[in-house]
Parts: structure tokens; C-alpha cells; sequence
């Protein structure tokens, strides 16, 4: 007698839109398509890479799905995707702010032009972006009797980043995002909350996990291995599921105790 499989995911998204930003690969992608598994229309929005994008949007089960162009470290592309969305798919009931870039700039050895334009467009796009979108979405989100905020934020935020210092200070500034936002917004039924991965078996992170410090880096884990975009995801969906509204303004660590915070 065969073993029955897996229960089929529980459609709590039924008729919900979820905007998923960074959605063409890796943490964004995975968690793109476990929001359309249970049921949502999802808008994948993607910077550069249309190929990339169209491939999450094959891997989406149901119907209804999106991909959006727009760079989030414009103010301008960034209010207006959100007005792209609401104008095709009716409304924003989940944002996901994932989009991020994770470039080196090592103080001693960076010239100060690349310094300054490492800092400048690193925070534009992993700071002021999700900012900028949660200004755009909040009042859709008020009007509709709610909604839910999931940042995508680093362990670097917490343990720092030598090599790539603005991103662990656009990562500890979306931490502190999320929480006056939480504060701001929990009254008005929207909910916000942080998910502060480790490494993760994405694109961005191959370079190193491939590398010759890469058996180093699983070694930090006990479970002696990077987190899943998968894993990320599955949390991503819960902190954004009916029933777990007092988890707002949380920041939770999926880095396989890679990093305890006190």
C-alpha cells in the first residue's frame, strides 16, 4: 500500500494580491510561488533580468499572476509600481519587500567615488525603496481594512558586514523600518514584520558558499549547511497568514543558529 503525499497547501490567499519585490530569483521567487500555492495572485516585480522574471511566472500555479518592471532605487518607479499593480490586479493585500543588493566595499581599499556610490545606491535600493513602497501601499492597504508588510532583512544587520558595510546598515535600517511601521500601522489592520536570514542557496550568495570559503560558511550552522530559499519562504507566507497578527513588529532569524542574538 502506497503512503499518501503531502496535503495540498491550504488556499489562505484565496483572492488576495500579493507583491512580491526581487521576485525573478532565489528568496523572492520561492516565496512567489508558495503565496500562489495557496491561492494568491502574485506581482512579481524585477529590475533588470525579464527572462528570469517570466520563469517565475511559469513556475506559479493558478491564475491572474503579474511581472513589473521597475528600480526600486528610483522614488518615482517605486510609487508608481505600486499603482501598477492596484490599476491591474485591483489592490495589494501582502507586500514583500525582498529586493537587495549585496555589493563589496571594503573601507581600506575602495576609492571614495566607489564608496560613495556603493553607499548611495545600496541604500536607495534596500532602504529608501521599501520605504517609499510601504508609503505608496499603506493608504491601499488602510482603505481595504488591512494588510500585511514582510521585510526581508540580513543576520548582518546584527553581527555586521566588514566587507559590505552599507548593506548591513540598509539591513539594520529596514529592521528599525519595520518596527515604526508596525507601531504606525497596527492600528489600522496592517502588520508589519522582518525575516533576517543568514546565508541562503541563492545567486547572490553562490560566489561564496561555492567558494573557498564556503565549507566555513555552512560550518557556522549546526545543521552544517545554508538555509533553503524555500525555508525563508515558508515563514515569509506565515508571519503574512491570517492568524498571526501579533507577531507584528517581530524581526525573526532564519539562519540555522548560524548567529544567536541576546
Amino acid at each position: 500500500m502506497s503512503r499518501p503525499g503531502p496535503a495540498a497547501p491550504q488556499p489562505d490567499f484565496e483572492g488576495k494580491v500579493v507583491l512580491v519585490t526581487g521576485g525573478s530569483r532565489g528568496i523572492g521567487r520561492a516565496v512567489a510561488v508558495q503565496f500562489a500555492a495557496r491561492g494568491a495572485s502574485v506581482a512579481v516585480q524585477f529590475r533588470a533580468d525579464r527572462r528570469a522574471a517570466g520563469d517565475t511566472l511559469a513556475a506559479l500555479g493558478g491564475r491572474g499572476h503579474l511581472a513589473v518592471q521597475a528600480d526600486l532605487a528610483d522614488p518615482e518607479q517605486a510609487w508608481s509600481l505600486v499603482g501598477r499593480v492596484v490599476g491591474e490586479l485591483g489592490r495589494v493585500d501582502v507586500l514583500v519587500n525582498n529586493a537587495g543588493i549585496y555589493e563589496e566595499h571594503p573601507v581600506l581599499t575602495t576609492s571614495p567615488v566607489e564608496w560613495r556610490r556603493v553607499w548611495r545606491r545600496t541604500i536607495d535600493t534596500n532602504l529608501i525603496g521599501p520605504a517609499n513602497l510601504i508609503h505608496a501601499v499603506a493608504p491601499h492597504m488602510a482603505a481595504a481594512g488591512g494588510g500585511r508588510i514582510v521585510n526581508i532583512s540580513s543576520r548582518g544587520a546584527f553581527r555586521g558586514e566588514p566587507d559590505h558595510p552599507a548593506y548591513g546598515a540598509s539591513k539594520a535600517g529596514l529592521n528599525s523600518l519595520g518596527q515604526s511601521m508596525a507601531r504606525a500601522l497596527g492600528g489600522h489592520g496592517i502588520y508589519v514584520t522582518t525575516v533576517a536570514p543568514g546565508f541562503v542557496e541563492t545567486d547572490m550568495a553562490a560566489p561564496f558558499l561555492e567558494g573557498a570559503g564556503g565549507d566555513a560558511i555552512r560550518a557556522q550552522s549546526p545543521l552544517n549547511r545554508a538555509s533553503t530559499p524555500e525555508e525563508v519562504a515558508r515563514v515569509v507566507v506565515f508571519l503574512a497568514t491570517p492568524g498571526a497578527e501579533s507577531t507584528t513588529g517581530a524581526v525573526v532569524d532564519v539562519n540555522g543558529a548560524s548567529y544567536l542574538r541576546t
